[in-house]
């Protein structure tokens, strides 16, 4: 890419912007070397990368990368056996951190069935975790010129010694700074250090009266810092003892350097592995602060940016544009007023293009789409050369010279105001020179200009299109919204008749421009008419099909009601009808027992006129019970029993009772049934296997505890200012109480803290029995104070 147009389109602030985003120095000096690719494949690849960053940012939050150094010097020292100093240990034992961080931030991830982020997940895959190596030297060091009393026992029998050692030389240097008899030779009844000896102030002029060596003189000369005979021996076991803790920290210091060079490739490869999921979670949250959306990527040199952004203006102040190029035509000319924003959409353009080839996301509506192009050049702003003693017209030729000499098939062109700075007529036919040109190359080009002429030329010619800034008359302001297809009006008089100038003077302006350009004028204002016109006409038929869509879900909603209460009118007359069969049977049982008292007093005669009277009686109330079912009783089963046998109890829906099969269902699927004192043939749809009593019971006493807990148990529960002991003890019985009341999913409020009663609940929830999975929750959800648990 031409590094002027770069610095042209300010694709330099972008890269800023993006390393403010880098949590460490590796991930910075990555973001400084990356430029526009030109292999759609690699830029595809980059842009995957900065998706699934995205994505992950928004379900999971920023993963865990503070802590990333740049430990190469450490690895290398250590790797040829040197001793690595405790802060150079610590850098370290961040990074190994980092790294088992990343591996449990991604294992979370990873139980997510519906994640899929092939690139992130492979990169932490490779990384190594060095638990050991991090928690002997946390264990070790405590920090850059600290070590801990827990190195080695030998390092705290040391200095145990040391502590006794200090108090012995004290005591005695006390008991002669006290002394009746030694006061009078003294400066100050005080013990102090020279040259790492305890060691007391003697005055000059009595030291031949405190016996000892002396290791310092005061600037007056009239103090002596004496190191009495008493002491010397204390003082030099003392300084043994420091030379063997010395000597125990350096042994210490070595052995931990030993266990990284042990493992100096896999950290240094974690190193390299960091510094690239540093990169590219700076992408991502680059793109979320941006509001930005990976764009679909082509090779045909389409642009077609939907509510475009430029990525370094107030996103609340800024007015997006629609820009489309390289389908229908291949060169675009902007024309409208100074401060329209025709600059502003050149460079929006630019640096999106520079931005999605760079693998960054970029500000636009979803599916906006942007060409891959080998070169993009940009001629914009005034180049005048003071120094060269070059015009603006010349500075701009010698760029656009420089710009042809380069330019080659799949290219970019940005022009701002082509062919301005010179006589309008010759500069007007300079551009569109160089614009036929660049069309004959099939070059994507848009430039910006005030030249009528290059208007008409985009109305006459073939693959230039023109587009013009929107400009209010009555408030003599930009809208800065992009109109491709209608050529912008210059507005001049309009402008300066809303501003007061006398009218005599505009009528004799106007008459001393040609006729053509007047009448260009004004067939482009009557184009501005028609257009605002076809808008309205536009936003009303929209406004009615708007409204056409909501009537045509009032009438859904309709339909379902009517529906609705169709469903219940049936289901009332079903059950009607069933209390009428129900009766009906009652009736029937009834009257045969009767009949049966009667027939066991009469002759053999009367009992065969009887049950034919029975049969007869039969016959008619089942064949109104198969009208009924027929006509309203038509009742399926959600439920048809499988492998129905003979003795099981069914419930015919058809009669709301219950009975017993009397034989397996024949090949049509009818099975005969014993309701009562009736047998009767139903099909296998009309049935469903009846429950026990006692199943009935503990199902209702089961559901009414389910529906107690349901009503009363929270989604939620508080344990912030427990400690551990009682948190668990109150969790426990709101895992039991959720887990009867059916709910699926709770929030435990932990609070972040020191992490010790969020660490805590998490590993109790990992073997509890309740517990389906858990995480930590993302923004939103109150992120590291909260864990968010599926219940089994």
């Amino acid at each position: 890419m031409n590094l002027k147009t770069l610095k042209t389109l300010e694709y330099n602030k972008i890269i800023d912007l993006l390393i403010e985003k880098a949590e460490s120095s590796l991930g910075k000096e990555k973001i400084r070397t990356i430029k526009p690719l030109t292999n759609i494949q690699d830029i595809e690849y980059l842009q995957r990368e900065t998706e699934e960053a995205y994505t992950l940012l928004i379900k999971r939050g920023a993963p865990p990368l503070y802590g990333i150094h740049s430990i190469t010097p450490e690895v290398k020292r250590a790797e040829i056996g040197g001793a690595l100093s405790p802060s150079g240990l610590l850098r370290i034992s961040d990074s190994l951190r980092v790294s088992r961080g990343l591996k449990n931030y991604i294992k979370e991830t990873k139980e997510d069935k519906a994640s899929d982020y092939p690139i992130i997940e492979g990169l932490v895959e490779e990384l190594r975790v060095f638990k050991s190596i991090e928690d002997e030297i946390n264990n070790a060091i405590i920090s850059d010129n600290e070590i801990s009393d827990n190195a080695s026992s030998t390092l705290k029998s040391i200095r145990r010694q040391i502590i006794s050692k200090n108090e012995s030389v004290k005591d005695k240097l006390n008991s002669i700074i006290n002394s009746q008899n030694n006061k009078k030779y003294l400066q100050d009844s005080i013990v102090t250090i020279r040259e790492g000896r305890y060691v007391i102030p003697v005055k000059a002029e009595n030291r031949g009266n405190v016996p000892g060596l002396v290791h310092d003189m005061s600037g007056s000369g009239a103090t002596l810092f004496i190191e009495p005979m008493a002491v010397v021996q204390l003082n030099n076991e003392l300084r043994e003892l420091e030379l063997k803790e010395r000597e125990e920290i350096e042994r210490i210091l070595r052995e931990l350097s030993n266990l990284v060079a042990e493992e100096s490739e896999g950290i240094a490869n974690n190193q390299n592995i960091l510094q690239e999921l540093d990169f590219v979670f700076a992408k991502g949250k680059l793109a979320l602060d941006m509001k930005a959306t990976r764009p679909i990527l082509n090779e045909k040199g389409y642009i077609n940016i939907k509510k475009g952004r430029h990525p370094l203006l107030n996103v609340a102040k800024i007015v997006p544009i629609d820009v489309y190029l390289g389908k229908d035509f291949n060169s675009l000319i902007i024309t409208g007023p100074n401060t329209g924003g025709k600059t502003v959409t050149l460079k929006t353009v630019g640096l999106l293009t520079l931005m999605a080839q760079s693998g960054l996301h970029i500000p636009a509506d979803f599916n906006s789409e942007i060409a891959v192009f080998n070169q993009v050049f940009a001629d914009i702003g005034d180049e005048q050369s003071i120094e060269q003693s070059l015009s603006t017209f010349s500075s701009h030729m010698v760029n656009i010279v420089d710009i042809l000499d380069k330019v080659e098939y799949n290219s970019l062109i940005l022009f701002d105001e082509l062919g301005a700075g010179t006589d309008p007529t010759e500069g007007a036919a300079l551009a569109m020179s160089i614009l036929d040109h660049l069309l004959k190359l099939n070059v994507r080009t848009i430039a910006t200009t005030h030249y009528s002429q290059l208007k008409l030329y985009a109305l006459t010619t073939e693959g230039v299109r023109n587009a013009s800034v929107e400009f209010d008359v009555e408030t003599l302001s930009p809208t800065y919204r992009l109109l491709i297809g209608v050529p912008g009006k210059s507005n001049a008089f309009e402008i300066s008749k809303r501003l007061g100038l006398q009218e005599y003077i505009i009528d004799y302006a106007k008459d001393l421009i040609s006729k053509e350009n007047v009448e260009f004028e004004d067939v482009l204002q009557a184009m501005e008419k028609d257009r605002l016109a076809t808008e309205e006409n536009r936003q009303e038929a929209e406004r009615y099909r708007l409204e056409v869509e909501r009537l045509k879900k009032d009438l859904e909603i309709e339909k379902d009601k009517t529906k609705e209460m169709r469903d219940k009118i049936l289901f009332k007359a079903k059950e009607e009808a069933r209390d009428i069969i129900k009766l009906a049977k009652e009736d029937a049982d009834s009257i045969v027992e009767e009949l049966r008292e009667i027939s066991s007093e009469i002759e053999k005669d009367r009992n065969r006129k009887l049950q034919e009277a029975q049969d007869k009686l039969k016959s008619k109330l089942n064949k109104a019970e198969g009208e009924i079912s027929r006509n309203v009783l038509n009742i399926k089963s959600n439920k048809p029993p499988k492998n129905l046998k003979a003795g099981e109890t069914v419930e015919v829906l058809t009669f709301n009772q219950k009975g017993t099969v009397l034989d397996e269902p024949d090949d049509n699927g009818n099975v005969r049934i014993q309701v009562g004192i009736m047998k009767i043939t139903s099909h296998i749809s009309t049935l469903k296997r009846a429950t026990s009593d006692e199943e009935e019971k503990i199902y209702g006493s089961t559901k009414k505890i389910m529906g107690s807990k349901s009503k009363d148990i929270k989604s939620e529960i508080d344990l912030r200012g427990k400690n551990l002991d009682e948190a668990f003890l109150e969790l426990d019985k709101y895992l039991d109480d959720v887990y009867i009341a059916g709910l699926k999913q709770i929030n435990i409020i932990h609070g972040k803290g020191t992490g010790v009663l969020r660490d805590g609940i998490r590993g109790y929830l990992r073997s509890h029995r309740h517990v389906k999975s858990s995480r930590l929750g993302v923004y939103g959800e109150g992120g590291d104070g909260v864990t968010v648990v599926e219940i089994k």
